[in-house]
């Protein structure tokens, strides 16, 4: 199943979300532009309800959520940036149009995923065309695509979000990659992706290479790296560029392309790659793409089934039969399992 978003698909869906609003609202977009999370709160058919971040749903690109009601409910997280809570307020907008709008859902049923992707990537690009109009975006982004450098400046010059500039830049990708945002220790804050499986908010990424000596304090930094992936799972070699965003790190990751470089071939398709385990009970040597164990992140081993985790029960080996049972297989002063006594 393809597991990514193409920045293109979300892009016209967002136009659509768009057109949408504007027919239903007329001069919503504008308004909306001036201040979003204070439009939003004086209309009448929404709530709008302010949460601590470790409340905002995880699977959310942002630190927000959206709920049906009745009334429809925008859960905003507590930030001291008033711009990255205006982009969270219009994301969680975005998933209110699609979710009542039988016009905006259609795209989701050629999907392979039923448009679960889309519709999150497609709620970060509404956003990012209300908080950046194309002409400011033009201004400094160059066509051939673009640089860390230039992402910084252009958030710099305007008074959007990090996480709208990321994303309209990633617009504008040349090739399939990320443009990542990591805090100050090397978790990602926002991730925007273009033609590659996305990746998690909150996720750690500041040992892999390249961003590991952008964090220690060397800034920009050019080379090649591996994003990692749930479970120590490495996607493959991508060309990155980084930039200090004022506390704040942002990389572009590329296959190919790299507007920072003069030629740039594709880099080989290396990954993803899952992490060697060896089984704690067989001691089978194995790779394993499946979800970890939440107690032991461990994932089951395809031989005998089992994680890392102890058993619930203590087994004993039966020397009759070699085979482990439970107590209850042992009479009472025997060393031999009930099918062997």
């Amino acid at each position: 199943m393809v597991n990514y978003v193409l920045a293109s698909a979300a892009r016209t869906q967002a136009a659509a979300m768009i057109t949408e609003l504007e027919t239903a609202r007329p001069g919503a977009v504008e308004l909306l532009a001036q201040g979003a999370l204070a439009e939003l709160r004086t209309w009448p058919e929404l709530t709008v309800k302010d949460v601590p971040e470790n409340e905002a749903a995880q699977g959310c690109s942002v630190a927000g959520a959206y709920d049906y009601g009745p009334p429809p409910r925008l859960s905003v997280a507590t930030s001291n940036s008033h711009a990255r809570r205006d982009f969270t307020a219009l994301h969680e907008l975005g998933h209110h149009l699609q979710k009542n709008s039988f016009d905006l859902m259609e795209p989701f049923s050629k999907e392979a995923d039923r448009g679960v992707l889309l519709e999150d990537a497609a709620c970060d690009a509404f956003a990012a065309q209300i908080l950046l109009p194309a002409h400011l975006v033009d201004q400094h982004l160059d066509a051939k695509g673009p640089t860390a450098s230039a992402i910084t400046l252009l958030w710099e010059t305007s008074k959007a979000s990090r996480m709208a500039v990321c994303v309209r830049a990633a617009q504008r990708l040349p090739a399939p990659g990320h443009v990542l945002l990591l805090d100050p220790v090397g978790h990602l804050a926002f991730a925007a992706s273009h033609g590659l499986p996305p990746l998690r908010r909150g996720s750690f990424q500041g040992d892999i290479p390249v961003i590991d000596r952008a964090l220690a304090g060397l800034g920009r930094v050019q080379g090649r790296t591996q994003v990692r992936y749930r479970d120590g799972i490495l996607g493959r070699e991508l060309h990155t560029d980084t930039a200090p965003m004022d506390g704040y790190t942002v990389a572009v990751l590329v296959t190919d392309s790299a507007p920072w470089r003069a030629f740039t071939p594709p880099t080989s398709d290396t990954g993803p790659r899952s992490r060697d385990y060896i089984c704690a009970n067989c001691d089978e040597n194995y790779r394993s793409f499946e979800p970890a164990c939440p107690r032991c992140r461990v994932p089951h081993c395809p031989e005998c089934g089992r994680c890392a985790c102890p058993p619930r029960t203590p087994g004993r080996s039966c020397p009759g039969c070699f085979l482990e049972h439970p107590p209850a297989m042992f009479a009472p002063d025997s060393d031999r399992c009930l099918d062997c006594s």
